[in-house]
């Protein structure tokens, strides 16, 4: 009897062991509840061979998170069934822009169209009106006093700068000229430092985001882009601890069909079509802005794609013609830049920011700014190289129909992100 007590006894140490195993088990039991449910009330996960959401669906689901939060900066809300980026263009003759030329020192002499002898001015006249609703009037006072102890900051291409320098004119007229400066501590950033609110607006160009060959002042004008995947913290780390930041970038990736796309060094790339390259852009500022970016207390915005006017005929003009001499908008409704052949940069811009859980707000002006062909600095401003005889012969061989004169379009830019900042 004793003999068979010892054989089904189990030896100390697997019953110690055993023991330990129960009593983890136990104690810890709240790390693993699923071990304890039965399977029926388990969680049920997709199938792997279930299809994915669609873009209505995660626009949807977004659209109901963002309701349950709170913005940071907004004090009132939109109407839900307005949409200020649509709309038309409105003449009125008693309402011109919101500071003169001559009267902001901050415009870049590539943007003051007055001062180098644009003869018109009534392309200043014409006021963007939302269907059925107003857009919000921009009040530089409520603006100052929202940065204040804070920073505002645009990032991208020429295009961002003029937005910057827009914003900057104006706010300075509501500042003591001994309460503001305007400095570039290197060739990336510059800074307008409103000194009585403890604040900055700045600009920092980027203008393809991820360090690339045309970072720095002085490269311009290369012509093969070249990108580093992979980079975005190489200049994303000057823009940390910004309070609302407005990123910007489509020009320079549209300089040629195909882009190299560094993975390491000089020697090891690929070569990337422009539509691909462009959404490994849009993923990394995503990206970057998730980890970085603090939507308790920051906002961050993207402006879309700045129209240029290079072809008249695509609004029925001359068939060699372009923006030059254009001094009234295009009045046909229906007239659309981006399907003529940037209709899957929008579409790239659509589905990145619907699958993003950044609570990003997109700046939509480029339908509005498509029917502005007469607002783009054409032959008015400083040439970077006088123009040759021919060129005066013809002057639209040598008009700028990318940028912008200032005061101008992007003023209304601000004017939507204002209505954007605050009443989202």
């Amino acid at each position: 009897m004793n003999l068979m007590v010892r054989e089904t006894r189990l030896p100390p140490l697997v019953f110690t062991l055993l023991a330990f195993i129960s009593f983890v088990a136990i104690l810890y039991s709240y790390d693993f509840p699923w071990a304890f449910t039965p399977f029926h009330h388990q969680q049920q996960f997709p199938a792997l061979n279930d299809p994915p959401p669609s873009l209505v669906e995660l626009k949807h689901k977004k659209s109901e998170k963002r309701k349950e939060m709170i913005l940071p900066f907004a004090v009132g809300k939109t109407p839900e069934d307005c949409d200020i980026f649509s709309g038309r263009w409105v003449w009125n003759e008693e309402k011109q822009s919101m500071y003169e030329e001559s009267e902001c020192p901050y415009i870049l002499p590539q943007l003051t169209c007055k001062e180098h002898g644009r003869p018109d001015k009534d392309y200043l006249f014409w006021h963007w009106q939302p269907h059925g609703c107003d857009l919000p009037k921009f009040n530089a006072t409520l603006m100052l006093e929202a940065i204040r102890g804070k920073r505002m900051l645009f990032v991208g291409d020429s295009l961002s700068r003029g937005q910057f320098i827009s914003m900057v004119c104006l706010l300075h007229g509501m500042v003591p000229e001994n309460g503001k400066s305007m400095k570039s501590s290197y060739d990336s950033l510059s800074v307008f430092k409103l000194k009585d609110y403890n604040a900055t607006i700045e600009f920092y160009w980027a203008p393809l985001l991820l360090e690339s060959n045309g970072d720095g002042v002085g490269n311009d004008n290369v012509t093969e882009r070249i990108v580093r995947k992979g980079s975005m913290d190489k200049h994303g780390k000057f823009w940390e601890g910004a309070d609302v930041v407005v990123f910007g970038t489509y020009i320079w990736w549209m300089t040629s069909l195909k882009l190299k796309i560094l993975k390491g060094s000089f020697t090891d790339f690929e070569i990337l079509e422009t539509e691909d390259a462009y959404r490994v852009g849009i993923q990394s500022m995503l990206e970057w802005a998730e980890r970085k970016m603090d939507p308790k207390k920051t906002r961050v915005f993207f402006t879309g794609m700045s129209p240029s006017h290079t072809r008249s005929i695509n609004w029925g003009g001359e068939p060699d013609g372009n923006c030059y001499n254009e001094t009234t908008p295009i009045n046909d409704p229906d007239y659309s830049w981006a399907l003529n052949s940037h209709e899957s940069i929008m579409n790239i811009i659509d589905e990145e920011f619907s699958r993003t859980r950044v609570p990003i707000s997109f700046l939509n002006i480029t339908q509005l700014s498509s029917y502005r062909k007469d607002m783009h600095t054409q032959i008015y401003k400083q040439q970077w190289s006088p123009p040759t005889p021919e060129q005066l012969a013809n002057p639209k061989s040598y008009a700028d129909c990318v940028h912008w004169c200032l005061p101008g379009l992007q003023d209304t830019w601000n004017e939507l992100l204002f209505a954007k900042l605050f009443y989202p």
